[in-house]
């Protein structure tokens, strides 16, 4: 189990900027496979939001997050981060880091795809 700590959530202003860091556990295999989702509120669902092979640097991003937000590693740090840009009312949630990489083959903003999960940091945006 990959051991996760999110930060960097808060309240902004529509149109605001906010990065949201994923501290994942010392191993060289932790951040593999890295995705970012959000559950907004009175959603049943966990949405995936954008996700990166840590092995090859490929990304992949939910169409509506596409030009707004920007997933990146630090190796060195084992820290994935989530550049979120031109906030809106809608982009608030909570936002989760999952990682490990499961047996699931299919799309990396599936919570299958991952096998180990933190516990989430707020985004609130207001208009």
């Amino acid at each position: 189990q990959v051991q996760l700590v999110e930060s960097g959530g808060g309240s902004v202003q529509a149109g605001g900027s906010l990065r949201l860091s994923c501290a994942a556990s010392p191993d060289r295999h932790s951040t593999d496979c890295v995705g970012w989702f959000r559950q907004g509120p009175g959603k049943a669902e966990r949405q995936g939001v954008a996700a990166i092979d840590g092995r090859t640097g490929t990304t992949y991003y939910a169409n509506s997050m596409k030009g707004r937000f920007t997933i990146s590693q630090d190796k060195s740090k084992n820290t994935v981060y989530l550049q979120m840009n031109s906030l809106n009312p809608e982009d608030t949630a909570m936002y989760y880091c999952a990682a490990g990489c499961s047996a699931y083959g299919g799309s990396w903003l599936r919570g299958l795809k991952y096998t180990s999960w933190g516990r989430g940091t707020q985004v609130t945006v207001s208009s």
